[in-house]
């Protein structure tokens, strides 16, 4: 550790396995370098993606990488430094949020600071906690990118699947502003949520989903986006010339798509497409702000807890992001 750099806690791994695997690290504590700022994290969500990389999936893009590995794609804070030349939108002090990409030398979000190029940080939705503006980065311009990628003009309908999760409900509320027809699926207990979060038809979850899309579809689907990861069953919903929207890259469980048997357009939605894209993290905060996509937490924990987190989410059903508290 060089001189100067005082150390901070951070959730990481040192080797990959189950949640048992997280503890928590001390590391150096990061500086702001030129065009950086430097954001004193108060809260980082736990998404999915996390458990994929601590369980060993994203290993092949992390084998130049020192551990301890530290997940973590969501962060909200406040500024606490700002390098030479930074961006002239942030100040000290600002509250803001930020989505971090983990596979890189000073790793993710699981920490008390993170650096990153100015371009990544925006001012959080005014009146949200900073939990409630952690779920909002990487879920919110995944939605983003799928509904820019699908480009569907507006009265297109729309098949959204695992639209409780946090991912589905941005989907949800961000399609339905484009003036979109969505068609939702849930099971029982969710479909008060999903219909309060604008589905204008809730169909049953489960095997033979597609066939209940299409049919509350009156027929079929313009498009569909899949953040169930339910995979090639679902393009029997889609009509010839539709679209499909992916979440989940080769490699990934439920990822690498068989190719439709039809004309259907598949887009693989790689929200690093949209790192450092401060017009659409600022698109977010304006949709928040105004009511359009709202925050959801289900627990906020301390990094101790990060384990339980992680157990937590796999086992699924959560509504809302869990989130650590730093």
């Amino acid at each position: 550790m060089s001189s100067g750099h005082a150390a901070m806690r951070a959730v990481g791994l040192t080797e990959y396995g189950g949640p048992e695997v997280l503890r928590v690290v001390d590391i150096p504590r990061p500086q702001a370098g030129p065009g950086q700022v430097r954001v004193r994290v108060r809260a980082a969500a736990v998404n999915p993606a996390d458990t994929l990389l601590r369980a060993g999936y994203l290993a092949n893009l992390m084998r130049e990488l020192t551990p301890p590995y530290i997940p973590g794609q969501d962060i909200a804070g406040t500024v606490d430094q700002i390098g030479p030349g930074a961006d002239a939108r942030l100040r000290i002090g600002d509250q803001v949020m930020a989505m971090v990409i983990p596979i890189r030398p000073d790793g993710g979000g699981y920490a008390e600071h993170v650096v990153l190029d100015a371009g990544w940080v925006t001012p959080a939705p005014a009146g949200t906690s900073h939990a409630e503006a952690a779920t909002l980065p990487l879920n919110g311009l995944t939605a983003l990118l799928a509904l820019d990628a699908l480009g569907l003009p507006a009265g297109s309908s729309l098949a959204i699947t695992g639209a409780a999760g946090a991912l589905g409900g941005y989907l949800v509320q961000l399609a339905k502003h484009r003036g979109l027809r969505v068609l939702a699926d849930a099971l029982p207990a969710d479909v008060p949520l999903v219909s309060k979060l604008g589905a204008d038809e809730v169909v049953a979850r489960g095997d033979g989903v597609a066939a209940r899309l299409a049919q509350a579809a009156g027929g079929t689907v313009d498009a569909v986006a899949d953040a169930a990861v339910i995979g090639d069953a679902l393009f029997e919903a889609v009509r010839d010339g539709g679209a499909f929207a992916q979440f989940r890259g080769s490699g990934e469980p439920g990822g690498g798509l068989h190719t439709p048997q039809r004309p259907i357009t598949v887009h693989p939605v790689f929200v690093p497409d949209y790192g450092g894209r401060a017009d659409k993290l600022d698109e977010l905060r304006r949709l928040a702000e105004a009511g359009v996509l709202t925050p959801r937490v289900a627990q906020v924990l301390p990094p101790e807890q990060a384990p339980l987190a992680h157990r937590l989410l796999e086992a699924g059903g959560v509504r809302g992001r869990l989130v650590l508290a730093f």
